[in-house]
């Protein structure tokens, strides 16, 4: 199966002229149960941090149990909010990218609604961006904890990054998580790149291919999803090893 090339292009014209302005992206697929409550606490956590200087966009991939109405209920009382449905198209990753091709703001962010990543930790690596490239949030430092994750999960988790590591030492070696599904970075840093993203997993493809050259990271304790169920499933773990071997290929770069 092909993999779809996406750019992300210069930030389109707004209004606000708050500098930077940061643009969150939000992947969902069947969140129905989180997203109400999720986008509460985004809410608090992005007023206090960033003021009017924001934007939250719901990317949601025709979810069944109606996420994306939840999601459109709530942007009546709050004009940051944007909800794009997409159709015929899957895959969280894919949605990452196509949040930030819709996106106006000059630092780009992605984190799941399955309350997995703090919402209150955006405004930490917000802070952290101050002459960093790229902020990851990371459970793997001592601010930073697995917490009650699932064991087997946890052995999944440590199996692809041990494998990560040995195809491509030098995406791998760059941060302590190079797996995180949370984490900001400036559009400068990925701005007219073509990007391949597959799966689940989008850091590895930007740390490969962006311009990415001073990088910070930000603790915090993996939470267990407050609601439904995992959208990961064993294949995509089958597919992340295709799109390391695919990196690899394409970059050139092969282990010493």
């Amino acid at each position: 199966m092909s993999v779809e090339s996406l750019t992300v292009c210069a930030a389109r014209p707004r209004t606000v002229t708050t500098y930077p302005f940061l643009s969150v992206v939000v992947p969902t697929y069947n969140e129905a149960g989180n997203i109400a409550p999720f986008l509460e606490a985004l809410r608090t956590g992005l007023g206090s941090a960033a003021g009017t200087g924001y934007e939250v966009i719901v990317v949601d991939d025709e979810s069944p149990d109606g996420t994306a109405d939840i999601a459109e209920q709530f942007s009546a009382n709050w004009p940051n909010l944007r909800v794009v449905r997409r159709a015929g198209e899957r895959g969280l990753a894919t949605a990452v990218v196509r949040g930030w091709q819709a996106a106006r703001g000059d630092l780009l962010a992605t984190i799941n609604a399955d309350f997995q990543h703090p919402p209150a930790i955006l405004a930490e690596m917000l802070a952290k961006m101050d002459g960093a490239d790229l902020v990851v949030a990371t459970r793997y430092t001592a601010a930073g904890s697995v917490g009650r994750f699932p064991l087997h999960r946890q052995f999944l988790s440590t199996g692809a990054r041990r494998i990560g590591e040995l195809l491509l030492p030098h995406v791998f070696g760059r941060v302590s998580d190079p797996l995180s599904g949370c984490y900001m970075i400036r559009r400068r840093a990925i701005e007219d790149i073509e990007l391949r993203p597959a799966g689940f997993k989008t850091l590895i493809e930007v740390l490969a291919r962006g311009r990415v050259e001073t990088v910070a990271e930000c603790g915090y304790t993996m939470q267990k999803r407050r609601s439904g169920k995992s959208n990961v499933k064993l294949y995509h773990w089958f597919a992340y090893v295709k799109q390391l071997r695919r990196i690899q290929n394409e970059t050139g770069r092969r282990p010493s």
